[in-house]
């Protein structure tokens, strides 16, 4: 399935051609009729002889309907240019033109309508004209047909131009990615809410639950029509009706993407290679105010320039967008600046994801030239770089590649040892530059042998404590740990972490003081002394080598004795099918203060659990 967007200036024919061409009158509205222009889009379809069949968008051409023709044009096969005999190319015929270029349209045809009131000379003089105005578009080659939407003059021939260029043009790849920009949405009573777009990128089914960006509400889709037809399963370049369940049509706003949930990435800003118009009436200035035209949607936007303050009209410069609100885009896409009533320039999306750059830096610019123009694998080491670790879904979310054709990327640079992935797995692990790799690693360990520099008889340092300071998602932090713990670099142990080659060893000092600790407890094993100043990771020494339990609350029993208090606990449950602190404190001959906070530690262990004044065990 191919489309065809009209484009032209008002009055010069664009709907009485479509319905000429297809026998669908695409003015849908009571307002198109009185005015006789097309306000908001029209649909319509027809089969060409050699059995193709094609979409066609008729777009407004009223200069103040210029913002629903841009809802139309993206995803076009090929443009159908539409100028009157009677008036040759207008303002807006110019307009849309300029607008085709900017959004990478390359293959079009002009048709030019009203033949039959005007004279035969003339209008060779007006395709004279029209090739002149073609001359400086992605258009130039594009082909001139004569018709008269009246007496059928030249339908023919048009319509056999137009197979000619739908023979040659590629059809749409499917890139496992669906992407279905909204620019209708209504209810049918009995159906419910219907959107209507042109699919790009993948495949819909009946059937499969969908996601709204970036609004992120999640519906089914019900049901799929293409022309009228009923469909299980529509492809990329398909003009789609979806009926869709779980989503009110008044969520629903043109612009708005339905895809796959959690398919797509929102940018809340994205950098750009802008094409200021040669016509554009001023110069753009940095950090002024926009609308932004991307897919269906308008948004407004600021715009920052990132060489110098200002741009001149004809000129190109590297810019950031920043919506009012995150949209989903993706490298490669097209776009258009307006102000609220002149068209200024676009260009094409180069990276989603970017932060905010220091302006006039020439690493940034060298970055944006790469990712423009750069060889596949260039591009992928600079988004990398610059958003290390990354996932395979974050880089398939972001760039207009098969899934096999990014894995094969990435897998070449790995081979080539430019890139290192966890757990060795694509799709599950974590991606990054052999150098972020292992700069991350050497944080990790400086960080490490640090925190054992500075606490020397601490095992180790917290799980969570290490994520911290060396600033990793807990995604990509266990798995670096993972792949450390695994070369013999650090030892997961619970919670703690620690470098494979420490050794808690007490110095003389701790030795002396460990050792006079340790003799206090003796004498009163069962109601030991809780005066003693020795210091905590001393305690914590002789508790991770089993010498001393602490139980908390500042008491610490030798091993031997905790062990012997516990060992009374079990008996006694399983005898008489509970213990209470009385028992425990009397068998002890010690006070309510001790045994209270063996009894908590017990609880706490798992080991047994309180019912009323009693315990038993779990």
């Amino acid at each position: 399935m191919f489309v065809i967007g009209t484009a032209g200036h008002v009055d010069h024919g664009k709907s009485s051609l479509v319905q000429r061409l297809t026998g669908i009158d695409p003015d849908r509205f009571k307002e198109e009729k009185q005015r006789g222009m097309t306000i908001d889009l029209g649909f319509a379809w027809f089969g060409l002889p050699n059995g193709d069949e094609v979409s066609v968008i008729d777009v407004p051409g009223h200069e103040k309907f210029v913002n629903n023709m841009l809802a139309g044009v993206g995803g076009i096969d090929l443009a159908l240019i539409v100028i009157s005999a009677e008036e040759s190319v207008m303002p807006q015929t110019r307009e849309h033109l300029q607008i085709l270029n900017l959004l990478g349209v390359n293959r079009g045809i002009v048709a030019l309508t009203k033949t039959d009131l005007v004279e035969s000379d003339w209008v060779e003089l007006v395709k004279s004209e029209v090739i002149e105005e073609l001359s400086g578009t992605s258009l130039k080659n594009a082909d001139i047909v004569p018709v008269s939407s009246v007496t059928g003059f030249g339908i023919i021939d048009l319509v056999s131009v137009i197979e000619t260029e739908i023979e040659s043009t590629e059809p749409k790849v499917d890139l496992g990615r669906p992407r279905l920009p909204i620019d209708r949405s209504f209810t049918i009573s009995g159906f419910g809410t219907v959107v209507t777009g042109t699919l790009v990128e993948g495949q819909l089914k009946v059937g499969q639950e969908i996601e709204l960006y970036p609004s992120g509400l999640k519906g089914r889709i019900r049901g799929l029509q293409s022309h009228t037809n009923k469909e299980d399963v529509v492809f990329p370049g398909t003009r789609v009706a979806a009926n869709i369940s779980g989503i009110d049509h008044s969520d629903i706003k043109r612009g708005d993407v339905l895809s796959l949930p959690s398919l797509l990435i929102s940018s809340e800003a994205f950098d750009v290679r802008l094409q200021v118009l040669d016509d554009c009436p001023y110069d753009l200035k940095h950090d002024s105010n926009v609308t932004l035209y991307t897919g269906s949607r308008e948004v407004g936007a600021r715009l920052r320039l990132l060489e110098g303050n200002s741009v001149s009209k004809g000129d190109s410069t590297w810019a950031q967008i920043k919506p009012t609100y995150p949209i989903p885009v993706l490298k490669g896409d097209f776009f258009v600046i307006r102000s609220n009533t002149e068209t200024l320039g676009g260009g094409v999306v180069v990276d989603i994801q970017s932060r905010r750059h220091k302006r006039r830096s020439l690493s940034i610019i060298k970055k944006l030239e790469i990712l423009k123009d750069g060889s596949l694998g260039e591009i992928l080491l600079n988004m990398i770089e610059a958003n290390q670790p990354l996932e395979f879904s974050s880089l398939e979310n972001s760039l207009l590649l098969s899934r096999t054709e990014l894995s094969n990327a990435i897998t070449e640079l790995v081979t080539k040892d430019k890139l290192f992935i966890t757990e060795n797995d694509i799709e599950r692990g974590y991606i990054f530059t052999k150098l972020g790799w292992e700069s991350t690693n050497m944080k990790i360990m400086e960080t490490l042998t640090g925190f054992h520099s500075e606490f020397p008889l601490r095992e180790g340092i917290q799980r969570e404590d290490l994520r911290i300071q060396v600033s990793l998602d807990i995604g990509p932090f266990n798995h670096v740990v993972s792949e450390l713990s695994k070369s013999n670099l650090l030892v997961e142990n619970g919670s703690v972490i620690t470098s494979v080659n420490h050794e808690v060893v007490l110095d003389d000092k701790s030795k002396l003081e460990s050792a006079d600790f340790i003799n206090k407890l003796s004498v009163s094993p069962f109601s030991p002394p809780t005066d003693s100043v020795l210091h905590e990771d001393v305690v914590n020494y002789l508790t991770n080598r089993g010498e001393v339990v602490n139980v908390g609350q500042g008491i610490v029993f030798l091993a031997s004795a905790f062990d012997e208090m516990l060992l009374y606990v079990k008996f006694t449950i399983e005898d008489k099918g509970e213990v209470t602190v009385g028992d425990v404190r009397t068998r002890f001959d010690t006070s309510r203060k001790y045994v209270l906070a063996f009894m908590e530690y017990l609880d706490q262990q798992q080991i047994t659990r309180r019912v009323g004044d009693s315990r038993i065990l779990r």
